[in-house]
Order: structure tokens, then C-alpha cells, then sequence
């Protein structure tokens, strides 16, 4: 059902068949681990040219690393630091495309080139960001930053 086999090619649609696999694998699980476990799995899987997605939870004036796929990753961000911290701060979208131009950044990963955070908000709230690097420049486009925010606006249904 998640092989990536199944994608058409077509990134639009293919974005629409993630977000109905995200709710058939999220159906029914009211765990916010869990799911957010499975999010970053079924990520992971779908998304090529990546070498860390995963997710960060508020806690108090920080971020805490929560579910991913990849490498250790930094356990800390304070909010307004980095990449994430910044989007978090701000409640919105920032995608980069050389994370080594982007003031502050935090290198968690040498390897990591480009990235792009969204922020989970429920009703208004934070609840944390999605976070995505990856080892190629430019890697995410405006097909990706819809339909990874689309991705996160169902996902937080399930959180």
C-alpha cells in the first residue's frame, strides 16, 4: 500500500495519494506519538533526496525532538534559533534553499544542504513543526511547500 511504486509521478497527485495514505494509516490511533512515528515514516518513504524528516514539539520557549527518520538529530531548539525555531516562532512556512545563507542555522547534519519547516497549529496553537533536510540544494519547490502544508493541516486532525 506505501510502496513508492504507487506514485504516478505526477507530484500533485501524487501528494493527494500521500495525504489519503496518511489517514488510512492514522485512522482510529488517538496516540500523538504514534502518529506523528507513522507521519514521519510514511514521509520518509514518499519523499526522495531527503536525509532527515521528522518532527519537533513545543515545550515551553523550546522545541523538542519528537518522531523522525535519519540521523541523531539535535534534542534541543530554542524558538527564534534556526530554521526551525524561526518558523515556530513566527507560525509559518520557511523553506530553504542553501540552509548555510540562512542566518542562525543549526547543523545538525553536515550533510544537509537545503530544508523547509511547517508549523503544526491547532487553532492557532503550536504544537510544533514538521522539519525536512535534505543533502541536495533547492530540493524543495512550491509543489512541495503545498503539499507538505497540506500533509500538515490533515496530520493535525490526528494529534
Amino acid at each position: 500500500m506505501f510502496d513508492q511504486k504507487n506514485y504516478s509521478g505526477n507530484r500533485e497527485e501524487d501528494y493527494r495519494l500521500l495525504i489519503g495514505q496518511l489517514n488510512a494509516l492514522l485512522e482510529g490511533e488517538k496516540n500523538r506519538i504514534a502518529n506523528l512515528a507513522n507521519a514521519s515514516a510514511l514521509l520518509s518513504q514518499f519523499l526522495t533526496d531527503i536525509n532527515w524528516v521528522g518532527f519537533y514539539l513545543i515545550d515551553d520557549s523550546d522545541l523538542v525532538l519528537g518522531p523522525f527518520q535519519g540521523l541523531p538529530a539535535c534534542t534541543r531548539i530554542p524558538l527564534g534559533k534556526g530554521v526551525c525555531g524561526t518558523a515556530a516562532k513566527e507560525k509559518k512556512m520557511i523553506c530553504v534553499d542553501d540552509v548555510f545563507q540562512f542566518p542562525g542555522h543549526i547543523a545538525c547534519d553536515a550533510a544537509s544542504k537545503s530544508e523547509i519547516v511547517i508549523p503544526l497549529l491547532k487553532d492557532k496553537n503550536l504544537i510544533g513543526v514538521l522539519d525536512i533536510d535534505s543533502p541536495v540544494l533547492k530540493r524543495f519547490d512550491e509543489i512541495d511547500s503545498i503539499g507538505l502544508e497540506k500533509f500538515c493541516v490533515q496530520l493535525i486532525d490526528f494529534l
